[in-house]
């Protein structure tokens, strides 16, 4: 095994052992050994969204003479490499650590200001460029690090997830004009109900989907707000003037988003209300898709003693012991990542309850599950659409089938012949296992003309 070789780094604490090769310092260094909870990292999207506050602020900096000019762009320079994810296995700190994230947001000073000192020919740990007075300018782990978890959600929604949901949307609407004109039964309480058009049932499923972005895009400008500025406690301590303002230009043309500073500096620290509220929405989409991929599926069971309504593509073997058999794998995925997310909702929600006074604690763990459910959201919404809705199949025959053997068809005799009467009926019919318009020809009930038109299912839809 290769031996570990350290250099000696020292903080406000003392000295510390720090892996020669590491671009982190002691403080990093210090939350690796104290939090040896999960193995689990932030994602990459809020590390960028970390590099990109650090090039933004450095940036800022510069341009307002609060750092020297040839520091500023080394940091800058620094920054984009984090962003371009050049040093992303020296992001080490375990998600479970201090709940204000100031262990990942020193993480990245470190690593950024050795490498700035790189860049300026110097030797990593002299600080030179100083990790605290230098990148951190203007900063505190307190506003830097719900400002990464708004950028990188909203950047994460807005790249992938809305256009992953308008594609779904898009194949379902394909599905509602391929469909319309199969007739079949409709079930409510799991039981037979009138007819329906397999493209009004589609329909109602692409909406279903219009509504989850609406919801996503309504909730993003309130995500879009950001705590740069407001420093420690939102009273903006340290922080120069014209800093939030011209920091937040610079991610906004970095993103090509419309962040804005927070209008309430207290809130915007005290709480993660928005976040919670982004949680919701995403859970709330989840549950949406749980049931559109339970639908499928169940129209999907057979294929010869199921519903057998619809065709799902094969996709895979589906059993180890029973040759041919293909299940339905793609939505039973959906579903599971379904789960996860409402999951995590439960997380973020109590997360969200700790807030105390100034500062929420509980943010490293708010961002690893709410930028966990975008992304499984994201793939597994994409991957539904192209392996499952894509390719999916009416059977027209069981479609056609099912519904002269309804017994809700009586339903379409009630104003002909009242409701109890129907009611009669539909119950001897279930009885001699016939059908009703079997019945109501055997007790010349209607004329066969007049039932035909009445029986007509195209009428019913």
């Amino acid at each position: 095994m290769k031996k570990t070789i350290y250099r000696i780094e020292t903080d406000t604490m003392g000295k510390v052992k720090v892996p020669k090769d590491s671009y982190y310092g002691a403080q990093t260094q210090r939350a690796v050994e104290n939090f040896p909870i999960s193995n689990l990292r932030f994602p990459e999207s809020f590390i960028k969204a970390l590099g990109i506050i650090k090039y933004a602020a450095a940036k800022a900096n510069g341009e307002l003479k609060l750092v020297d000019a040839k520091i500023s762009k080394a940091i800058e320079k620094a920054a984009r490499e984090v962003i371009n994810g050049r040093f992303g296995s020296q992001f080490v700190v375990d998600i479970f650590q201090t709940g204000s994230g100031t262990s990942t947001n020193m993480n990245a000073n470190e690593i950024i200001s050795n490498r700035a000192i790189e860049i300026l020919r110097g030797k990593i740990g002299d600080k030179t460029v100083h990790p605290n007075d230098h990148v951190n300018k203007c900063q505190s782990s307190n506003d830097v690090i719900p400002s990464a978890i708004h950028i990188a959600a909203v950047v994460e929604c807005k790249k992938s997830l809305i256009p992953a949901l308008k594609a779904l949307a898009h194949a379902f609407n394909r599905k509602v004009k391929e469909f319309h004109s199969i007739l079949k039964i409709g079930r409510t309480h799991l039981q037979d109900a009138t007819p329906i058009r397999l493209g009004q049932e589609f329909s109602g499923y692409s909406r279903q989907i219009e509504l989850a972005i609406e919801r996503l895009k309504s909730v993003l400008p309130r995500v879009s707000e950001l705590a740069l500025g407001g420093s420690a406690v939102g009273t903006g301590i340290n922080v120069s003037k014209g800093f939030a303002k011209r920091c937040i230009q610079i991610i906004n043309k970095e993103t090509g988003h419309n962040f804005k500073e927070a209008k309430n500096h207290f809130e915007a620290q005290g709480s993660r209300d928005s976040l919670v509220e982004l949680s919701g929405v995403l859970k709330t989409i989840a549950v949406g898709l749980i049931k559109i991929a339970n639908d499928i599926r169940w129209l999907g069971s057979g294929p010869r003693c199921g519903l057998g309504e619809l065709v799902l593509p094969h996709t895979q073997p589906g059993s180890s012991i029973m040759p041919g058999k293909v299940n339905p794998v793609i939505a039973e995925s959906l579903i599971q990542a379904c789960a996860q997310i409402i999951g995590n909702d439960a997380t973020i929600t109590y997360s969200g309850q700790g807030g105390n006074f100034e500062l929420n604690v509980m943010m490293p763990v708010m961002a690893y599950n709410l930028l966990q459910s975008i992304q499984i959201l994201t793939n597994s919404t994409i991957n539904f659409r192209k392996r499952l809705i894509e390719g999916l199949k009416a059977n027209e025959g069981n479609c056609k089938n099912s519904i002269e053997k309804s017994l809700a068809l009586v339903t379409s005799l009630v104003p002909e012949i009242g409701y109890e009467k129907a009611a009669i009926l539909a119950k001897k019919a279930y009885r001699e296992e016939k059908t009703i318009r079997e019945v109501v020809l055997s007790e010349k009930i209607l004329p066969d003309k007049k039932l035909a038109k009445l029986l007509d299912p195209e009428k019913m839809v």
